[in-house]
């Protein structure tokens, strides 16, 4: 939705609602990422107890993700203004940015204990290998998110704030939709619900002690995005727009790619339940084949068509001729980056968040950080996406350096 509220933007004449939105985002993404052990540690959770056939356990799970996901996002409503200048304390912009993003934040942070209900549900239905719901719940609410930005800014000429609003919609449509879509299953798994397991303790530490450990690596990596946009906008409202525009080629990328990620924390957490080691190698043999030819088309594609995409974000020439200087690190982004997703949905399935963690420490703090600043005085821009190049490679190098301890074993 991203990408495509950008490429709306990007059409308007104005360079500051590029700038407003891509702030607007990277708060939002700061907020909800910060709870995306909601649908990473349910979907690991989950799957394993398919693989063991433990209906029970599995409706427990959701239960607890949904009582921990509606009081998250009506306590970030309740926080939000505190929130909202702390935000805008840390992310510094021009002026006329500034006011369209806070304007974007207040509409949009009423979404909040939806879209925190939509990653539980995402990760409960990957868990029950269902990829159909999650693809039609994603489906759903991008296209009406689409119509209603088009409609809102075309029509209406709200600017930014249309794209806001037509998030807050989309989301809530999307919170019902998830009760059609749960309907047939909890009818069936309600006679496994029982008090005494719901709140038992030890499982609830459990899941506390791996979704803590996601939380971390969350963390981490909000801060290499926030400060990856901090950063730009420090640099002027040009170069603001540019690299929110050049980062919707790794959003792209990212869309596709994770759909194989799902895929391998509901497969990986089944036959890692199941304790089925033959067909786990077998699994990550064939995901990692897909990533290898995924990331080649990607980059050939880029490789050819960067110009038109580019355009076809944004109309305005001199954003465009400004871009060029940097678009060969969006060459290298599939090729860096497709293991470290892949590796990331192999251990969400076999439920190893110490080490996701500890490789996003590495990856953010070790590596992102000092290489930014010990190159930036001489490299300026290109110091950014050289940090951001090494951090992407990095997770996926980590992880998979460890990955015969805490995965095939």
């Amino acid at each position: 939705m991203a990408s495509v509220d950008i490429g709306l933007m990007g059409h308007t004449g104005f360079v500051k609602f590029i700038g407003a939105i891509s702030l607007g985002n990277m708060i939002f993404s700061l907020l909800f990422w910060i709870f995306s052990f909601l649908r990473m540690g349910t979907s690991g959770f989950v799957a394993q107890s398919y693989g063991k056939r433990d209906l029970s356990e599995s409706v427990h799970i959701l239960l607890r993700s949904v009582i921990m996901g509606f009081s998250a996002g009506i306590l970030l409503i309740a926080l939000q203004f505190p929130i909202e200048a702390l935000s805008f304390k840390l992310l510094k912009a021009s002026e006329g940015v500034e006011e369209l993003a806070k304007q974007y934040f207040r509409i949009r942070i009423y979404a909040a204990p939806a879209t925190l209900l939509i990653y539980v549900a995402t990760g409960w239905f990957i868990g029950m290998q269902n990829a159909k719901f999650p693809m039609i719940l994603a489906i759903s609410v991008n296209s009406l998110n689409v119509v209603l930005s088009i409609v809102f800014i075309r029509v209406l000429n709200l600017g930014s704030n249309g794209v806001a609003y037509a998030n807050l919609i989309s989301q809530w449509f999307g919170f019902l939709l998830i009760l059609v879509l749960l309907r047939p299953y909890l009818f069936k798994l309600k006679k496994h619900i029982n008090t005494r397991q719901l709140f038992d303790k030890r499982k609830f530490i459990a899941f506390i002690n791996v979704n803590r450990d996601i939380f971390i690596r969350t963390l981490c990596l909000i801060s290499v995005l926030t400060f990856y946009t901090a950063e730009s906008a420090r640099m002027g409202d040009e170069l603001l727009a540019v690299n929110t525009i050049l980062f919707q080629f790794f959003y792209f990328f990212s869309y596709f790619i994770d759909g194989f990620g799902y895929a391998a924390e509901a497969l990986v957490g089944k036959h890692y339940g199941a304790k089925n080691k033959l067909m786990l190698k077998i699994t990550i043999k064939r995901l990692f084949v897909w990533g290898v030819g995924i990331a080649l088309v990607f980059t050939l594609a880029y490789f050819i068509f960067y110009d038109n995409i580019l355009h076809l974000l944004t109309d305005q020439e001199e954003i465009v001729q400004l871009a060029h200087k940097y678009i060969f690190w969006i060459w290298l982004v599939p090729a860096v980056s497709f293991s470290a997703f892949l590796w990331d949905g192999i251990y969400v399935g076999a439920t190893a968040s110490a080490p996701m963690r500890n490789s996003m420490i590495i990856a953010s703090i070790v590596l992102f950080f000092p290489i930014y600043f010990i190159f930036k005085g001489s490299l300026n821009n290109h110091a950014l996406w050289l940090a951001m190049t090494i951090f992407l490679l990095a997770r996926g190098v980590l992880l998979g350096l460890v990955s015969r301890k805490y995965i095939i074993v």
